[in-house]
């Protein structure tokens, strides 16, 4: 997302007058919604606008986990409406006891209204909340919802939250859809049109919905998840019947896997339905990702913790055994034994307790105990099924033991020599002479000439710059113990202060805005390339904190007589030279940030008040692994494919 920095004004302080009862704020029906949204659906940026999305599709999936549905089409019309079909059940449209009023209207209107607080609709379900399709009704101009129950069609509208019209039995429905038989006689359609005094951006992502709806009909196993994005003239469709089985051949397909099929494990224990597949690949990074009722628990939880457990002690267990791990040897580490995995955990349980209304964490107690159960059984006796599987895993685990133990001697050696928590800076860095890190920026560029330009051209009281020679090293393709010898990496570590591994500590951090300045050319992508893959494996969370940002020099600096200007990009270039017709003007390119003066670098790149910066996040970390393992992985043929797939999208290149 792209983010410019200004100089923040403090806020007025309140007056000293009375503080009576007429101070409290009551907030009635949804209108608590519309005035802190992002207590219910994060922010108001593009995560919030596709989280309105996931609402209405987690719903439709609860109705799927119940077998009462197979089919969920999700269409974005270009209009910028949201239209979620399916062929459940229906929401209620009968009386509701305690409103007064529909089912229907009561759901979409109501907070904490909903089927799944222990009513016996759904036996498992992810919205335990009720209150997300409320949410998305309170958050959009418009919604209107249909529904098919018993050859009949009804029909509510709404607008910001409030009925506009009472539920109405209608002839036909304006948007028929077919599952290839004709007509579907039950299920709900909901139309929304996100608020645009609210968002921040009313732009879907065609590539960010794709990736979650498959995730779901992963999760799903027979469900058909069928997406339209009419603004594109884009189509795709879901299903599996693997399960996350499948899923995990997916996050692995452009690696090199040990044993060619994933272990696949699923049992019911205790109420609660336990489903897991593991695949060990050659690479040095492990990809876990766990999910309670078909969310996406990203911070993990007790699921994710009884799975890890269970995995490092039926691996030791099974190395003692196989006489794979001698007497003296030490046992094999939690780290050890993830090294190159590829996991996904999903359990369905009736009762989950979730962090927070984005269910970020499960916190169920028991769940580890059913989770680390199960994978222990069922994983020893593949193991002991499979030995020549068990081997190979066995065998890379005792080689990651001892690079480990080899990177923790190296460790120890620098930290000793103070060359990784910030004691001793790195002569090359060019400090800023303010020490409270919320003001501070470290400006990360390529060489000593661009060096020199950004030194020259920086405001010292607040930005430091660090120069780099050449090109960093590939951290995807090395191990830990090769990527702390390497000087440059060992530098910029020392330069942020906030230590590495386990020794890691936020707090420490020096710069709260890390900006990555390279060359608009090839070599100066790479180099971003290889920071980026850096950050993401080792210091991911200064990503998730908002921490991360790539500068934006400018390419051309065009001058018509007396007026020049700044372009960015050939797009900005090509509107410019239509603009101006037949009249010459003369164009520089800037290969090299080497190549401008100190105060054209300040002008366009590093002024707070003028400048851009793309704040780097991370908006799936599957999709992101997946980018990372292929581009910058062992495999050659994955890139090359890559590569040939977006040729067409670059122009223009002038290197």
């Amino acid at each position: 997302m792209a983010t410019k920095q200004t100089t923040k004004k403090k806020a007025k302080t309140a007056g000293n007058g009375d503080y009576t009862a007429s101070d409290i704020q009551v907030l009635e029906g949804l209108e608590a919604v519309r005035r802190r949204p992002g207590m219910y659906i994060g922010s108001t940026d593009s995560r919030g606008l596709h989280h309105l999305i996931y609402e209405i599709v987690d719903n439709a999936i609860d109705e799927a986990m119940a077998g009462v549905c197979d089919h969920i089409w999700i269409t974005i019309q270009p209009t910028g409406h949201v239209l979620i079909r399916d062929n459940g059940r229906g929401i209620p449209i009968d009386k509701h006891p305690r409103t007064g009023k529909s089912a229907l209207e009561t759901v979409m209107t109501y907070l904490h209204a909903g089927g799944k607080f222990g009513g016996g609709a759904y036996k498992v379900s992810g919205g335990l909340h009720g209150v997300g399709a409320s949410v998305v009704n309170a958050l959009s101009e418009e919604t209107w919802v249909e529904v098919h129950q018993k050859g009949k069609i009804y029909r509510q509208e709404y607008v910001r939250g409030d009925a506009k019209t009472k539920v109405q039995l209608v002839k036909e429905s304006r948007y028929p859809y077919e599952n290839g038989s004709g007509p579907i006689k039950q299920g709900s359609i909901v139309s929304f049109l996100p608020d645009s005094t609210i968002f921040e951006t009313l732009d879907y992502d065609f590539q960010t919905l794709a990736q979650r709806f498959r995730e779901v009909a992963y999760l799903t196993k027979g469900v058909w998840i069928h997406f339209v994005d009419e603004r594109q003239d884009k189509e795709i469709n879901f299903f599996f019947d693997g399960g996350v089985s499948s899923f995990v051949r997916h996050l692995n397909h452009e690696r090199d896997v040990l044993h060619p099929r994933p272990i696949y494990i699923e049992r019911d224990v205790d109420g609660a339905n336990v489903e897991a597949a593991l695949q060990y690949n050659d690479g040095f990074s492990e990809a876990m990702y766990s999910f309670a009722n078909c969310i996406n628990t990203i911070d993990g939880g007790s699921h994710l913790t009884g799975f890890r457990a269970a995995l490092t002690r039926v691996l030791n267990d099974y190395a003692r055994k196989a006489k794979l791990l001698k007497d003296g040897d030490p046992n094999l580490s939690g780290e050890d034994t993830r090294e190159g995995l590829v996991a996904v955990v999903s359990v369905k349980l009736g009762e989950p307790q979730f962090e927070g209304q984005t269910k970020t964490r499960l916190g169920n107690p028991e769940v580890k105990g059913q989770v680390e159960s199960v994978i222990g059984e069922e994983l020893s006796a593949f193991l002991e099924e499979n030995p020549s599987v068990g081997r190979r895993i066995i065998e890379k685990c005792v080689l990651t033991a001892r690079a480990r133990d080899a990177a923790r001697k190296a460790k120890d050696l620098v930290v000793r020599k103070g060359l990784l928590d910030g004691t001793n800076l790195p002569g090359k860095l060019a400090d800023c002479s303010d020490r409270n890190p919320e003001n501070c920026e470290l400006y990360i560029v390529e060489g000593p000439s661009a060096g020199g330009s950004a030194k020259a051209g920086r405001d010292r009281r607040f930005q430091a710059i660090l120069p780099l020679r050449g090109k960093i090293l590939n951290i995807e393709k090395a191990r830990l113990e090769k990527m702390l010898a390497h000087e440059e990496l060992r530098v910029l570590i020392t330069a942020m202060g906030m230590g590495f591994g386990e020794q890691m500590d936020m707090s420490k951090l020096r710069y709260h805005r890390i900006i990555i300045m390279t060359d608009a050319d090839v070599d100066g992508a790479h180099i971003r390339t290889l920071l980026l893959t850096f950050y993401f494996r080792y210091y991911k969370e200064l990503i998730d904190n908002g921490y991360l940002y790539i500068a934006q020099p400018p390419l051309y600096k065009v001058q018509a007589g007396k007026q020049s200007e700044w372009l960015f990009s050939d797009p900005e270039l090509e509107k410019y030279a239509k603009g101006k017709g037949d009249k010459k003007f003369s164009i520089q390119r800037y290969k090299g940030l080497g190549e401008m003066n100190a105060d054209q670098l300040w002008e366009t790149t590093m002024d707070p008040e003028k400048r851009t910066l793309l704040r780097v996040g991370i908006e799936s970390a599957m999709e992101a692994d997946l980018l990372f393992a292929q581009l910058m992985g062992e495999e050659v043929a994955p890139r090359k494919k890559f590569i040939q797939a977006h040729a067409s999208q670059v122009r223009n290149l002038d290197v």
